[in-house]
């Protein structure tokens, strides 16, 4: 038995940005869900996805719908493990619940190095590589936006992510055991957390539907705003579930 959303009170939606950008991540999705929902972007502070989710449960309210690009994703899975009876419905963005390789890891030290000597454009287009991004008219637009967001947040937080992503933990278990409605939205040119990961996800969980993104990469809501914001709107205007 189901019910729709349109019948009841909408729930807050709490916007949960990626590894070193802000608010500006979501910029479309703030303009338009604003008008029909309480909407608040919680800053990832801490130095592991555990800290991060215990910061955002502390602020956010009884009840409310998660979006999560990738860092910010994997705090929200962490959120759905810890608190499951407090999310009515979530969305994962260019995400992956899967630990870090020592690999990936290593390459994470050097550039926290460089990025406390000045060089954090550099790394963050390391972090972020060109191939990861979608080749259109907007490239540079979008490059620009991450690394304005990324010096505005600075070097400290560009640790502290960095540390969080190093040490996440595998969350595979807790997708599977999710009673919540998911959509999982990738760009078809993300190579950092590729789509096949996300069909993975979807298969995972047990009430999930996956979108790909023409025309984007890892940077899914900056690329294809519209796109993002037109799947998210189908994903709040489907029935939930009754639990």
């Amino acid at each position: 038995m189901t019910h729709c959303a349109a019948d009841m009170p909408q729930d807050p939606i709490i916007f949960l940005p990626g590894f070193m950008a802000d608010a500006r991540l979501f910029w479309h999705q703030i303009l338009d869900f604003s008008t029909t929902h309480a909407v608040t972007v919680m800053p990832m502070r801490g130095t592991s996805v555990e800290e991060m989710a215990s910061f955002v449960l502390k602020q956010a309210p009884e009840k409310f719908a998660l979006v999560g690009h990738w860092l910010g994703g994997l705090v929200a899975m962490e959120i759905l493990r810890r608190a499951p009876e407090r999310v009515s419905q979530v969305a994962l963005i260019n995400v992956s619940p899967l630990p870090e390789t020592p690999q990936v890891s290593g390459g994470r030290e050097t550039r926290i190095v460089r990025a406390r000597t000045g060089r954090l454009d550099e790394v963050m287009l390391e972090e972020v590589p060109v191939g990861a991004l979608y080749q259109g008219p907007m490239l540079r637009d979008v490059q620009a936006m991450m690394l304005e967001m990324a010096a505005a947040l600075g070097p400290d937080a560009f640790h502290d992510q960095s540390r969080a992503l190093m040490r996440r933990p595998d969350q595979q278990r807790a997708l599977r055991n999710t009673k919540v409605r998911a959509i999982l939205i990738c760009g078809e040119f993300d190579s950092i957390c590729p789509p096949r990961r996300h069909e993975f996800l979807a298969e995972l969980m047990p009430h999930a539907e996956f979108r790909l993104v023409l025309g984007a990469g890892h940077l899914t809501p900056l690329e294809q705003p519209e796109k993002v914001t037109q799947a998210l709107r189908d994903w709040l205007a489907a029935p939930l579930l009754l639990k």
